[in-house]
Order: structure tokens, then sequence, then C-alpha cells
């Protein structure tokens, strides 16, 4: 299982529609919107970006963006 930093997952929380398709082209969506200031959110992205892309279906239904507290 991929180790995500808490900004990463709280990136995916944020934008996961509960998919790692969907998960993926929110994010790239979202960097395309970025400025030229924002690029230590850019840099998260691009990190969570790479650690999906090495994940298939089965691996991403098995995190759990959602924990109960």
């Amino acid at each position: 299982m991929m180790n995500f930093t808490q900004d990463e997952r709280n990136l995916m929380m944020l934008y996961s529609p509960g998919t790692l398709s969907g998960l993926c082209e929110a994010v790239i969506q979202m960097k395309e919107q970025l400025s030229e200031e924002e690029a230590e959110l850019c840099a998260l992205a691009d990190s969570v970006l790479n650690k999906l892309s090495g994940m298939d279906d089965e691996m991403f239904d098995r995190l759990n963006l959602y924990p109960d507290f």
C-alpha cells in the first residue's frame, strides 16, 4: 500500500469522486487552474498523481480516505 502524507490524503479527500481514474482526472484539472504562485500545491498534486499512477483500482478501493474518527 502506498504511503501518503497527511497533506496528500487531504487533497485526495477533497477531490476524490470515488474512483481512481476520477481522482486522477480531478487532480489534473485542479492543477491546470493553479497559478505560478501556487507551486507548492502543484508539487503536492504531482506527488499524489505520481503515487496514484502506481496503483490499480483494487488498491485504490482499499484506501480508507474517509476514516471513522
